[in-house]
This record gives structure tokens, sequence and C-alpha cells, in this order.
């Protein structure tokens, strides 16, 4: 599992490739949780496009990081779902509460209130 942090001002967006399983969710909720040590951080992209799984601890990361951004009055979207993680999000209620877009730049354009 690999994962690539760029800040773009008030925005973190995470690239992550590979697997989100039990077996990584530790190193990431804890190299997440570093970044968002930060506190003007208030939105969080995370860019699924290759992120081929992820189980339960996978998604209690995904619901962590969403709680801390939402406490600082943020928002939390996900882009580039592909095929493989489509009906995990679906079951799981992440599709509920995080704002998904086809790319990171929709998401980063909608943050900062561009229009199409």
């Amino acid at each position: 599992m690999q994962m690539d942090c760029k800040r773009k001002g008030d925005i973190l967006i995470v690239s992550m490739n590979g697997e989100l399983d039990h077996h990584h969710a530790e190193k990431i909720r804890d190299s997440l949780d570093k970044q968002l040590e930060d506190n003007s951080i208030r939105y969080l992209i995370l860019d699924l496009k290759n992120l081929h799984f992820m189980d339960s601890s996978g998604i209690g990361v995904f619901i962590g990081r969403y709680k801390t951004i939402t406490k600082r009055g943020g928002r939390v979207c996900i882009t580039n779902i592909n095929p493989q993680l489509d009906r995990i999000l679906e079951v799981s209620g992440l599709r509920r509460i995080l704002k998904e877009y086809d790319t990171v730049k929709h998401a980063v354009d909608s943050i900062r209130g561009v229009s199409k």
C-alpha cells in the first residue's frame, strides 16, 4: 500500500495505491493523522483511482478522518472510484457521507467554488 499526499492551501489530496486492509490500515491512519495535525487543513480529497481493495479496517480509516475534518467545518471528498470499490463504498454507507467527484480537479473546483 502506497499513499501520496499533496497540499493545496487548506486542501489535502491523498492518492492511494494498492489495498487498504488490516495489514496497512494502522500505518495509513497514523500517516494521515500526522498530516491532519495541521488544523488549517479543512478539506480532504481521497483519490481512489489506484486503490484496488478495502476492508472494514480501511472503512474505519475513512470514517475517522471524516470525523476529524467535519469537526473543523470541512468536507471529505472521494474521487476516481473504480469498479472494485464501488460496491464496498455503497454497502458501507460511505457514499452517503462522502462527497463524490469524477476527478480530483472537479473536487478542487467544487471546494473553491469554480463553476464549469
